[in-house]
Protein backbone atom coordinates (compact mmCIF):
# COMPACT_ATOMS: atom_id res chain seq x y z
CA UNK A 1 0.00 0.00 0.00
CA UNK A 2 1.35 3.32 -0.88
CA UNK A 3 2.04 5.89 1.51
CA UNK A 4 0.18 8.63 1.85
CA UNK A 5 2.26 11.75 0.67
CA UNK A 6 0.01 14.96 2.79
CA UNK A 7 2.00 17.00 4.70
CA UNK A 8 1.18 17.57 8.51
CA UNK A 9 -0.80 21.00 9.42
CA UNK A 10 1.95 22.82 10.77
CA UNK A 11 -0.29 23.85 13.49
CA UNK A 12 -0.18 20.24 14.55
CA UNK A 13 2.87 19.92 14.67
CA UNK A 14 3.21 23.63 16.75
CA UNK A 15 0.76 22.26 19.15
CA UNK A 16 2.84 18.26 19.56
CA UNK A 17 5.82 20.43 20.26
CA UNK A 18 4.29 22.12 22.87
CA UNK A 19 2.95 19.44 25.46
CA UNK A 20 6.33 18.73 26.73
CA UNK A 21 7.82 22.29 27.45
CA UNK A 22 4.22 23.46 28.42
CA UNK A 23 4.17 21.05 31.32
CA UNK A 24 7.86 22.20 32.20
CA UNK A 25 7.27 25.57 32.49
CA UNK A 26 3.66 25.45 34.36
CA UNK A 27 4.77 23.45 36.99
CA UNK A 28 7.59 25.97 37.91
CA UNK A 29 6.00 28.39 39.95
CA UNK A 30 4.65 25.37 42.35
CA UNK A 31 8.43 24.44 43.35
CA UNK A 32 9.19 26.25 46.21
CA UNK A 33 6.09 25.51 47.72
CA UNK A 34 6.48 21.72 47.49
CA UNK A 35 9.02 21.89 49.91
CA UNK A 36 6.66 22.70 52.77
CA UNK A 37 3.91 20.93 51.06
CA UNK A 38 6.06 17.48 50.98
CA UNK A 39 8.20 18.30 54.31
CA UNK A 40 11.01 18.13 51.46
CA UNK A 41 14.34 20.07 50.77
CA UNK A 42 14.25 22.43 47.90
CA UNK A 43 17.40 20.41 46.62
CA UNK A 44 14.84 17.19 46.40
CA UNK A 45 12.09 19.38 45.00
CA UNK A 46 14.42 20.17 42.13
CA UNK A 47 14.67 17.04 40.82
CA UNK A 48 11.12 17.28 39.48
CA UNK A 49 12.52 19.76 37.31
CA UNK A 50 15.95 18.08 36.65
CA UNK A 51 14.87 14.79 36.17
CA UNK A 52 11.98 16.06 34.05
CA UNK A 53 14.94 17.69 31.60
CA UNK A 54 16.93 14.32 31.98
CA UNK A 55 13.79 12.24 30.29
CA UNK A 56 13.63 14.52 28.02
CA UNK A 57 17.28 14.21 26.92
CA UNK A 58 17.58 10.30 26.88
CA UNK A 59 14.77 9.73 25.69
CA UNK A 60 15.47 11.49 22.56
CA UNK A 61 18.35 9.25 21.76
CA UNK A 62 15.59 6.37 21.06
CA UNK A 63 13.23 8.66 19.53
CA UNK A 64 15.04 9.62 16.57
CA UNK A 65 16.19 6.40 15.25
CA UNK A 66 13.35 4.18 16.01
CA UNK A 67 11.72 7.07 14.01
CA UNK A 68 14.07 7.00 11.04
CA UNK A 69 13.09 3.77 11.00
CA UNK A 70 9.11 3.53 12.39
CA UNK A 71 8.08 6.64 10.96
CA UNK A 72 7.53 9.97 13.17
CA UNK A 73 3.24 9.66 13.31
CA UNK A 74 3.13 6.55 15.11
CA UNK A 75 5.66 7.73 17.56
CA UNK A 76 4.61 10.98 18.23
CA UNK A 77 1.22 9.38 18.88
CA UNK A 78 2.51 7.04 21.68
CA UNK A 79 4.10 9.38 23.03
CA UNK A 80 1.24 11.82 23.81
CA UNK A 81 -0.49 8.70 25.37
CA UNK A 82 2.69 8.11 27.51
CA UNK A 83 2.26 12.08 28.63
CA UNK A 84 -0.93 10.84 29.73
CA UNK A 85 -0.36 8.68 31.69
CA UNK A 86 2.79 10.15 33.65
CA UNK A 87 0.50 13.34 34.29
CA UNK A 88 -2.10 10.74 35.96
CA UNK A 89 0.62 9.70 38.11
CA UNK A 90 1.61 13.34 39.53
CA UNK A 91 -1.93 14.14 39.74
CA UNK A 92 -2.47 11.19 42.15
CA UNK A 93 1.43 11.73 43.96
CA UNK A 94 0.84 11.26 48.10
CA UNK A 95 4.99 11.84 48.02
CA UNK A 96 7.45 13.52 46.54
CA UNK A 97 8.96 10.65 45.02
CA UNK A 98 5.60 9.83 43.51
CA UNK A 99 5.63 13.27 42.10
CA UNK A 100 8.89 12.94 40.79
CA UNK A 101 8.15 9.59 39.10
CA UNK A 102 4.94 11.38 37.58
CA UNK A 103 7.35 14.22 35.79
CA UNK A 104 10.31 11.44 34.62
CA UNK A 105 6.90 9.69 32.43
CA UNK A 106 5.56 12.96 31.37
CA UNK A 107 9.00 13.94 30.29
CA UNK A 108 9.67 10.56 28.42
CA UNK A 109 6.79 11.09 26.22
CA UNK A 110 6.26 14.70 26.00
CA UNK A 111 9.48 15.30 24.45
CA UNK A 112 7.91 12.79 21.35
CA UNK A 113 6.62 15.99 19.97
CA UNK A 114 9.49 17.97 20.91
CA UNK A 115 12.19 16.30 19.23
CA UNK A 116 10.22 14.24 16.20
CA UNK A 117 8.50 18.02 14.53
CA UNK A 118 12.27 19.32 14.28
CA UNK A 119 12.59 16.03 12.13
CA UNK A 120 9.12 16.18 10.29
CA UNK A 121 10.19 19.87 9.27
CA UNK A 122 13.68 18.68 7.98
CA UNK A 123 11.78 15.55 6.21
CA UNK A 124 9.70 18.27 4.06
CA UNK A 125 11.95 21.55 3.73
CA UNK A 126 15.87 22.10 2.38
CA UNK A 127 18.63 23.34 5.31
CA UNK A 128 17.39 27.15 5.05
CA UNK A 129 13.62 26.96 4.67
CA UNK A 130 13.47 24.81 7.83
CA UNK A 131 15.11 27.18 9.98
CA UNK A 132 12.73 29.11 9.20
CA UNK A 133 9.86 26.60 9.67
CA UNK A 134 11.17 25.11 12.87
CA UNK A 135 11.64 29.11 14.00
CA UNK A 136 8.21 29.59 13.27
CA UNK A 137 6.44 26.90 14.78
CA UNK A 138 9.16 27.53 18.03
CA UNK A 139 7.28 31.31 17.51
CA UNK A 140 4.41 30.71 17.93
CA UNK A 141 4.80 27.40 19.73
CA UNK A 142 6.28 29.88 22.85
CA UNK A 143 2.74 31.51 23.17
CA UNK A 144 1.96 28.64 25.74
CA UNK A 145 5.20 28.68 27.78
CA UNK A 146 4.46 32.34 27.64
CA UNK A 147 1.79 32.35 29.35
CA UNK A 148 2.14 28.97 31.39
CA UNK A 149 4.19 30.21 34.24
CA UNK A 150 1.82 32.92 34.58
CA UNK A 151 -1.40 30.56 34.42
CA UNK A 152 0.35 27.88 36.55
CA UNK A 153 1.15 30.99 39.18
CA UNK A 154 -2.39 32.03 39.87
CA UNK A 155 -3.75 28.24 39.47
CA UNK A 156 -1.16 27.03 42.31
CA UNK A 157 -2.40 30.42 44.31
CA UNK A 158 -5.69 29.62 43.92
CA UNK A 159 -6.38 25.72 43.63
CA UNK A 160 -2.50 24.40 44.86
CA UNK A 161 -0.41 22.73 42.64
CA UNK A 162 -2.69 19.71 41.11
CA UNK A 163 -4.23 22.27 39.22
CA UNK A 164 -1.61 22.35 36.96
CA UNK A 165 -1.64 18.68 35.91
CA UNK A 166 -5.59 19.10 35.27
CA UNK A 167 -4.64 21.03 32.89
CA UNK A 168 -1.39 20.07 31.04
CA UNK A 169 -3.73 16.68 31.12
CA UNK A 170 -6.74 18.36 29.14
CA UNK A 171 -4.19 20.33 26.64
CA UNK A 172 -2.61 17.04 25.88
CA UNK A 173 -6.33 14.92 24.99
CA UNK A 174 -7.08 18.15 22.85
CA UNK A 175 -3.76 17.21 21.12
CA UNK A 176 -4.34 13.97 20.90
CA UNK A 177 -7.84 14.15 19.36
CA UNK A 178 -6.74 16.32 16.64
CA UNK A 179 -3.33 14.46 15.97
CA UNK A 180 -4.73 11.21 14.90
CA UNK A 181 -6.51 12.25 12.03
CA UNK A 182 -4.82 14.90 11.03
CA UNK A 183 -0.63 13.70 11.51
CA UNK A 184 0.35 12.29 7.85
CA UNK A 185 3.68 10.63 8.20
CA UNK A 186 6.65 12.79 6.83
CA UNK A 187 9.72 10.13 6.88
CA UNK A 188 8.77 8.14 3.57
CA UNK A 189 12.56 6.87 2.88
CA UNK A 190 13.02 4.30 6.02
CA UNK A 191 16.27 3.26 7.56
CA UNK A 192 16.47 -0.15 9.10
CA UNK A 193 16.46 -0.18 12.62
CA UNK A 194 20.11 -0.09 14.02
CA UNK A 195 19.66 -2.16 16.74
CA UNK A 196 21.96 -0.59 20.33
CA UNK A 197 25.12 -1.08 18.14
CA UNK A 198 23.73 0.66 15.23
CA UNK A 199 22.46 3.66 16.78
CA UNK A 200 25.52 4.12 18.75
CA UNK A 201 27.45 3.95 15.68
CA UNK A 202 25.19 6.84 14.20
CA UNK A 203 25.92 9.20 16.78
CA UNK A 204 29.71 8.49 16.51
CA UNK A 205 29.53 9.07 12.60
CA UNK A 206 27.89 12.30 13.36
CA UNK A 207 30.00 12.71 16.70
CA UNK A 208 33.06 12.73 14.41
CA UNK A 209 31.99 15.36 12.34
CA UNK A 210 33.57 18.93 13.54
CA UNK A 211 30.71 20.86 12.56
CA UNK A 212 28.31 18.56 14.02
CA UNK A 213 30.01 18.82 17.44
CA UNK A 214 30.03 22.56 17.22
CA UNK A 215 26.35 22.97 16.65
CA UNK A 216 25.59 21.07 19.23
CA UNK A 217 27.66 22.22 21.56
CA UNK A 218 26.67 26.19 20.66
CA UNK A 219 22.77 24.56 20.52
CA UNK A 220 23.38 23.40 24.57
CA UNK A 221 25.16 25.78 25.93
CA UNK A 222 23.30 29.09 24.78
CA UNK A 223 19.97 27.19 26.20
CA UNK A 224 22.04 26.23 29.44
CA UNK A 225 21.62 29.71 30.48
CA UNK A 226 17.59 29.82 30.12
CA UNK A 227 17.85 26.57 32.44
CA UNK A 228 20.07 27.65 35.18
CA UNK A 229 16.92 30.61 35.33
CA UNK A 230 14.81 27.74 35.59
CA UNK A 231 15.94 26.58 37.92
CA UNK A 232 17.40 28.69 40.62
CA UNK A 233 15.11 32.04 39.51
CA UNK A 234 11.59 30.79 41.32
CA UNK A 235 13.45 30.57 44.24
CA UNK A 236 15.46 34.31 43.99
CA UNK A 237 11.69 35.54 43.25
CA UNK A 238 9.37 33.85 46.11
CA UNK A 239 11.70 32.70 48.66
CA UNK A 240 14.74 35.29 48.25
CA UNK A 241 12.32 38.22 47.32
CA UNK A 242 9.13 37.19 48.65
CA UNK A 243 7.34 37.70 45.61
CA UNK A 244 4.24 35.16 45.15
CA UNK A 245 4.51 32.79 42.61
CA UNK A 246 1.91 34.62 39.98
CA UNK A 247 4.92 37.69 40.28
CA UNK A 248 6.94 35.35 38.92
CA UNK A 249 4.58 34.11 36.20
CA UNK A 250 3.74 37.75 34.62
CA UNK A 251 7.55 38.83 34.70
CA UNK A 252 8.65 35.17 32.88
CA UNK A 253 6.25 36.52 29.99
CA UNK A 254 9.09 39.47 29.26
CA UNK A 255 11.71 36.98 28.77
CA UNK A 256 8.82 34.52 26.55
CA UNK A 257 8.64 37.38 24.64
CA UNK A 258 11.90 38.23 23.99
CA UNK A 259 12.01 34.22 22.60
CA UNK A 260 9.02 34.87 20.74
CA UNK A 261 10.99 38.07 19.14
CA UNK A 262 14.18 36.25 18.25
CA UNK A 263 12.26 33.34 16.50
CA UNK A 264 10.04 35.93 14.47
CA UNK A 265 13.23 37.40 13.36
CA UNK A 266 14.85 34.04 12.58
CA UNK A 267 11.59 32.96 10.43
CA UNK A 268 11.73 36.11 8.48
CA UNK A 269 15.41 36.11 7.75
CA UNK A 270 16.80 32.62 7.50
CA UNK A 271 16.42 31.98 4.21
CA UNK A 272 17.58 35.98 3.15
CA UNK A 273 20.41 36.17 5.72
CA UNK A 274 21.80 32.73 6.38
CA UNK A 275 22.23 31.27 9.82
CA UNK A 276 25.35 31.80 10.46
CA UNK A 277 24.59 35.75 10.84
CA UNK A 278 21.55 35.12 12.46
CA UNK A 279 23.65 32.95 15.13
CA UNK A 280 26.22 35.92 15.19
CA UNK A 281 23.66 38.64 16.23
CA UNK A 282 21.95 36.06 18.51
CA UNK A 283 24.99 35.69 20.42
CA UNK A 284 25.78 39.19 20.59
CA UNK A 285 22.37 39.16 22.32
CA UNK A 286 23.08 36.58 24.76
CA UNK A 287 26.11 37.80 25.54
CA UNK A 288 24.75 41.18 26.68
CA UNK A 289 22.15 40.14 28.50
CA UNK A 290 24.58 38.07 30.78
CA UNK A 291 27.50 40.73 31.36
CA UNK A 292 24.38 43.36 32.21
CA UNK A 293 22.51 40.74 34.42
CA UNK A 294 26.48 39.08 36.27
CA UNK A 295 27.35 43.53 36.62
CA UNK A 296 23.95 43.80 38.25
CA UNK A 297 24.28 41.41 40.73
CA UNK A 298 27.76 42.10 41.47
CA UNK A 299 26.74 45.37 42.24
CA UNK A 300 23.87 43.86 44.74
CA UNK A 301 20.80 46.02 42.37
CA UNK A 302 18.80 42.50 42.16
CA UNK A 303 15.22 43.83 41.51
CA UNK A 304 12.72 42.15 39.67
CA UNK A 305 13.68 44.20 36.54
CA UNK A 306 17.15 43.42 36.96
CA UNK A 307 16.55 39.95 36.55
CA UNK A 308 13.90 39.46 33.96
CA UNK A 309 15.59 42.30 32.02
CA UNK A 310 18.59 41.12 30.90
CA UNK A 311 16.75 37.71 30.46
CA UNK A 312 14.73 38.89 28.07
CA UNK A 313 18.28 39.89 26.05
CA UNK A 314 19.42 36.26 26.19
CA UNK A 315 16.02 35.23 25.05
CA UNK A 316 16.25 37.47 22.09
CA UNK A 317 19.11 35.80 21.31
CA UNK A 318 17.85 32.01 21.89
CA UNK A 319 15.48 32.73 19.52
CA UNK A 320 18.03 33.79 16.86
CA UNK A 321 20.49 30.65 17.83
CA UNK A 322 18.58 28.43 18.39
CA UNK A 323 16.61 27.47 15.08
CA UNK A 324 19.07 28.03 13.17
CA UNK A 325 21.75 25.85 15.16
CA UNK A 326 19.27 23.25 14.92
CA UNK A 327 18.37 23.31 11.41
CA UNK A 328 22.39 23.26 10.65
CA UNK A 329 22.99 20.46 13.06
CA UNK A 330 19.89 18.24 11.59
CA UNK A 331 21.62 19.18 7.73
CA UNK A 332 24.79 17.68 8.51
CA UNK A 333 23.56 13.81 7.00
CA UNK A 334 20.47 14.19 5.55
CA UNK A 335 19.85 10.33 5.75
CA UNK A 336 20.38 10.43 10.07
CA UNK A 337 17.78 13.68 10.56
CA UNK A 338 16.10 11.72 13.09
CA UNK A 339 19.58 10.92 14.46
CA UNK A 340 20.75 13.91 14.73
CA UNK A 341 17.44 15.89 16.15
CA UNK A 342 17.94 13.01 18.79
CA UNK A 343 21.41 13.99 19.84
CA UNK A 344 21.32 17.52 19.73
CA UNK A 345 18.17 17.58 21.75
CA UNK A 346 19.78 14.61 24.30
CA UNK A 347 22.81 17.51 24.42
CA UNK A 348 20.56 20.54 24.96
CA UNK A 349 18.25 18.91 27.56
CA UNK A 350 21.15 16.77 29.44
CA UNK A 351 23.63 20.12 29.40
CA UNK A 352 20.08 21.69 30.64
CA UNK A 353 19.32 19.31 33.68
CA UNK A 354 22.58 19.60 34.72
CA UNK A 355 23.19 23.40 34.54
CA UNK A 356 20.02 23.74 36.17
CA UNK A 357 20.58 21.67 39.38
CA UNK A 358 23.89 23.34 39.78
CA UNK A 359 22.07 26.65 40.10
CA UNK A 360 19.35 25.09 42.30
CA UNK A 361 22.07 24.10 44.47
CA UNK A 362 24.23 27.35 44.57
CA UNK A 363 21.69 29.82 44.64
CA UNK A 364 21.26 29.80 48.83
CA UNK A 365 20.85 33.61 49.57
CA UNK A 366 21.90 35.60 46.48
CA UNK A 367 21.03 35.67 42.73
CA UNK A 368 25.03 36.19 42.02
CA UNK A 369 25.80 32.72 41.36
CA UNK A 370 22.56 32.22 39.08
CA UNK A 371 24.09 35.32 37.10
CA UNK A 372 27.56 33.65 37.24
CA UNK A 373 26.35 30.61 35.99
CA UNK A 374 24.28 32.17 32.71
CA UNK A 375 27.33 34.17 32.27
CA UNK A 376 29.75 30.64 32.17
CA UNK A 377 27.55 29.05 29.95
CA UNK A 378 26.94 31.92 27.38
CA UNK A 379 30.60 32.47 27.55
CA UNK A 380 30.88 28.24 26.72
CA UNK A 381 28.30 29.17 23.92
CA UNK A 382 30.81 31.85 22.41
CA UNK A 383 33.53 29.44 22.11
CA UNK A 384 31.12 26.98 20.37
CA UNK A 385 30.51 29.60 17.90
CA UNK A 386 33.73 30.31 17.20
CA UNK A 387 34.41 26.30 16.18
CA UNK A 388 31.93 26.52 14.27
CA UNK A 389 32.95 28.97 12.18
CA UNK A 390 36.10 27.72 11.95
CA UNK A 391 35.06 23.81 10.66
CA UNK A 392 32.58 25.84 8.58
CA UNK A 393 35.51 26.71 6.87
CA UNK A 394 37.77 23.89 6.73
CA UNK A 395 35.07 21.82 5.34
CA UNK A 396 34.81 24.09 2.34
CA UNK A 397 38.56 23.83 1.77
CA UNK A 398 38.22 20.38 2.04
CA UNK A 399 35.17 20.39 -0.66
CA UNK A 400 37.02 22.81 -2.79
CA UNK A 401 40.34 20.72 -2.44
CA UNK A 402 38.81 17.33 -3.41
CA UNK A 403 36.06 18.40 -6.24
CA UNK A 404 37.16 17.44 -9.21
CA UNK A 405 38.71 19.47 -11.68
CA UNK A 406 37.12 21.32 -15.02
CA UNK A 407 38.39 20.16 -18.33
CA UNK A 408 40.15 22.39 -19.54
CA UNK A 409 38.73 23.48 -23.16
CA UNK A 410 40.77 22.71 -26.37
Amino acid sequence: MQMSRAQPPIAVLVALSAVGPLALNMFVPSMPGLAATFAADYGTVQLTLSLYLIGLAVSQLAYGPLSDRFGRRPLMLAGIGLFLVGTLIALLAQSIGMLIVGRLVQAIGGCAGLVLSRAAVRDLFDRERSASVIATITMVMVVAPMVAPLIGGYLDQWFGWRANFWLVGAFAVVVLGFAVPLLHETNHYRQPLPGLSGMIGSYAILLRSPVYRAHIALIGFASGAFFAFLGAAPFVVIDLMGHPPSDYGRWFALGAAGYMAGNFASSRLAVRVGLCRLIQAGMGFMAAGAALMLTLALAGQMTLLALFGPMAMIAIGNGLVLPSGNAGALSVDRRRAGAASGLSGFMQMGLGAGISTLAGHLVVDSALPLAAIMAVSVAISLLAFHALRRANRQARELAARTRPALPKAA
